[in-house]
């Protein structure tokens, strides 16, 4: 009875959908609503080689990875009055909060950077994700040279110049936060104070 269900007709096997059928899927599923834009859909040149890379032989090739991460890193904007920390009390609420660029936001809403959702930061902070590696410490184990503030502040500004494929925002390249929020954030993470290095 079940070999009289099994179909064995090899011209029924479906075919997978190219990456442009795939893109006007998406485009056809989803609406604009509020200040959620379309565009949003649409990759970047990045993206685009990351995701062909998930189904490539050997994922992607060193040369294309260190040419994205490159052209990521020379991009990065650093603060335009050369000081790296703001207010780490401000930078905490930035990492609780994830409302932005949502189709239920008003226009105009500060964006959150909702850090916890993938990252351990400060210890009385019992409920977060493990996505990313734990920050707790951070300032504290790494110190706060001039190169590890300019690391930092590329990290959180555009993620893909140090791993072209990270899954992290890219926080200051897409505007998601502004150069104070950054900056809080970024005092939130360096700050001897703050109590992430507690």
């Amino acid at each position: 009875m079940l070999a009289a269900c099994a179909n064995t007709d090899s011209q029924s096997v479906v075919a997978e959908p190219s990456n442009e059928e795939i893109h006007q899927l998406m485009l056809s599923s989803f609406k604009e609503k509020g200040i959620a834009k379309l565009e949003r859909v649409n990759q970047t040149e990045l993206q685009k080689a990351c995701s062909l890379a998930e189904t490539a032989p050997g994922g992607l090739p060193d040369a294309k990875r260190t040419e994205l991460q490159n052209a990521a890193l020379s991009a990065v904007k650093y603060p335009a009055d050369g000081k790296f920390l703001g207010d780490w009390k401000a930078g905490e609420k930035i990492a609780q909060t994830g409302v932005g660029f949502q189709f239920s936001d008003k226009e105009g809403t500060a964006a959150g950077g909702n850090c916890y959702a993938c990252h351990q930061l400060a210890p009385q902070e019992l409920s977060y994700g493990n996505i990313g590696p734990s920050l707790y410490q951070y300032g504290k184990l790494r110190g706060n040279s001039e190169e590890i503030m300019k690391y930092t502040w590329a990290k959180i500004w555009n993620s893909h110049a140090y791993n072209a494929c990270s899954n992290m925002p890219r926080f200051g390249a897409e505007g998601i936060l502004t150069e104070t929020q950054l900056k809080d954030v970024m005092a939130l993470l360096m700050a001897p104070e703050s109590p992430v290095n507690k």
